[in-house]
């Protein structure tokens, strides 16, 4: 219904606010005030985001650093020898990996396999975890996992981490050299998968290097045929005692299976995490997770404080080398 401009048959004063304006003038204010008042209400109502506003001059590299993930230094200060924690990766094969997961179109596979360091699930966990954390876990089921569960995540279908751990008590790179398990890793569809043996086969009297490097070429020969699109990832191991309690000495072999998977994954361009020579290599690793009460009583296994710091160095391995990645912009 109109206004009327009568009271008790009166007219009514108008108010006039623009003395100085006449009626063209106003019509002209009102016209442009309109699409300002319009554009306003028209924001909320977006059904889908805005595309990134593009600057003359402007690269993917810019946008890509917007993506960095935080991350803190895990390693305790009062760790000796140590050294920087990172992934040695010369030649960024780790790349098609961490474009997958600056993307996160869909799920990102992750398949860790390993001896009982993997096997008791805690350390890949946290790894596991924190990847989840930065990049979304809404790509798996929230199952709760122990060591008494099986280490296989359950999809969704929907974006974020993927994380599978497959270990084998006792295990080395020659126990997964068979045909059934590479069916089952290559039925996961991994995009990275990483690989963690190398603290039994030191552990033998009889230890080989030159035998060492062909059974961790056979393993990855394998994987690779039936897993043509993934990244692989090499660990070394985390340092160990041999021999009885009241005589027991660091393991003299571990420094030379470390030094034998870097020497396979250099030769054959792939990444390393060096754990061993990060947490202080042939001299003090096996000291520093005792003085930090990390190692069990077998001088092999870890405790849970122990399992936690190596997956929370690795989870901060991986993102430095990400946000390296990301910075550089590398394809």
């Amino acid at each position: 219904m109109a206004k009327s401009n009568m009271k008790d048959g009166k007219p009514m004063r108008r108010n006039n606010r623009f003395p100085g304006l006449s009626g063209i003038a106003m019509v002209l204010f009102l016209f442009l005030l309109f699409p300002c008042l319009y554009a306003q209400d028209a924001i909320p109502a977006l059904s889908r985001p805005l595309e990134p506003l593009r600057i003359p001059g402007e690269t993917k590299e810019m946008h890509r650093g917007m993506r960095l993930i935080t991350v803190h230094d895990s390693l305790p200060a009062s760790f000796t020898h140590s050294l920087d924690n990172v992934i040695e990766d010369e030649n960024r094969s780790l790349s098609p990996f961490f474009q997958k997961l600056n993307d996160m179109t869909g799920p990102v596979r992750i398949v860790h396999i390993g001896d009982s360091h993997v096997r008791g699930h805690l350390y890949p966990l946290i790894t596991r975890r924190r990847l989840e954390h930065d990049f979304g876990a809404e790509a798996v089921y929230p199952d709760v996992i122990s060591y008494r569960t099986g280490g296989l995540a359950h999809e969704t279908g929907e974006p974020g981490i993927v994380y599978h751990m497959i270990g084998i008590n006792g295990a080395t790179s020659v126990t997964f050299s068979d045909d059934e398990k590479i069916k089952e890793i290559a039925s996961l569809h991994p995009d990275l998968i990483i690989v963690s043996f190398g603290t039994n086969e030191a552990h033998s009297r009889r230890y080989l290097a030159q035998a060492h490097k062909m059974q961790i070429g056979r393993l990855l020969g394998m994987l690779k045929a039936a897993c043509p699109e993934a990244a692989f990832l090499l660990t070394t191991p985390p340092g160990a005692y041999v021999g009885r309690r009241r005589a027991r000495t660091i393991n003299p072999r571990t420094v030379t299976a470390a030094r034998i998977i870097k020497e396979y994954a250099q030769e054959n361009k792939m990444a390393v995490w060096d754990m061993y020579n990060i947490v202080g290599g042939k001299t003090d690793a096996c000291r520093n997770w005792t003085k930090h009460h990390m190692l069990r009583a077998d001088g092999i296994h870890f405790t849970p404080d122990g399992y936690r710091l190596q997956g929370n160095l690795l989870h901060q391995a991986l993102i430095k080398a990400y946000n390296e990645y990301v910075a550089t912009g590398l394809e």
